[in-house]
Formats: structure tokens, sequence, C-alpha cells
């Protein structure tokens, strides 16, 4: 793919927190727009997989069963707090850490040779600015930061 996408409506920057967790909202709308049809074809072959697998193991919930609660219907701090009896429920300090984790990869880790490879591939080897995998996320959704 080269250059932006169009937004997708219905589909948050991960940047954005449910409840004080980043990216939660983002997966979240993923399965809502998956079950409502207007989920775009590239991104349903990584559902449940990357930065979705990563927000699971972290909130103790398979992705599966997230999915199915999703589908069940609620808002999403029910949904969050569902999770939290489920799975493994996190106090504040433990999501801001998550958040300044998960904001930060492609930056000076071990996914840094990916995000190059993905700034490659669209055609932003000059964009300097993009220096996460959040940044990329939403210079390729169209959104600024």
């Amino acid at each position: 793919m080269s250059g932006e996408r169009k937004p997708i409506e219905g589909l948050r920057s991960p940047r954005v927190g449910v409840g004080g967790l980043v990216y939660f909202g983002r997966m979240v709308d993923k399965v809502r727009l998956e079950q409502s049809g207007k989920l775009p074809e590239d991104y349903r072959a990584n559902l449940g997989e990357g930065f979705d697998k990563a927000c699971c193991d972290f909130l103790g919930v398979s992705y599966e069963k997230l999915r199915t609660r999703v589908r069940e219907g609620g808002t999403d701090e029910e949904i969050l707090d569902w999770c939290g009896k489920v799975g493994r429920a996190r106090d504040q300090e433990e999501k801001r850490i998550w958040g300044a984790y998960l904001a930060k990869r492609g930056w000076r880790d071990e996914m840094s040779d990916r995000l190059i490879f993905r700034k490659k591939e669209a055609g932003w080897e000059a964009r300097d600015e993009i220096e996460t995998f959040f940044d990329y996320i939403d210079a390729d959704e169209g959104r600024s930061w």
C-alpha cells in the first residue's frame, strides 16, 4: 500500500483510552466493524494478532472470548469491566505502564525493523515523524497526532 487510506468511520486511534487503557477501544471497534460488515478486508487477516493479542494477554482473556463478549453488546466500559472479572483486573498504574509501553512499540525495540519495513512498503521512508506503530497506524488512517 502506498500513501494514506481514508479514515475508517467507527475506528479509533490506538491512542484513545477506555478506562485508562490505550488500544482497547480500537480492538473493540474492529470487532464491531467486523460484525457489521464494515471492517476493511485487509484488517481481517490480523484480527486477534499483534496488538489485539498483546492487549488480550495483558487483560488475561482470550481474543475469542473477548470477541464473543463484544458481539453480545454493551459499552466499552462494561466490556472492559467484564475483562477484569474473567481475566485480570488492572489498576491505573498498570494501565499507565502498559500505555507507555504500547505507545512506543517500534521505537528502538525489537519491532523497529518491522516498522522500517512497513514505512518502506508505504513509500514513507522519509517520514521521520513516524517513529512508532501508533504513529504509523494514525498516519495510515489519515489522522494527525
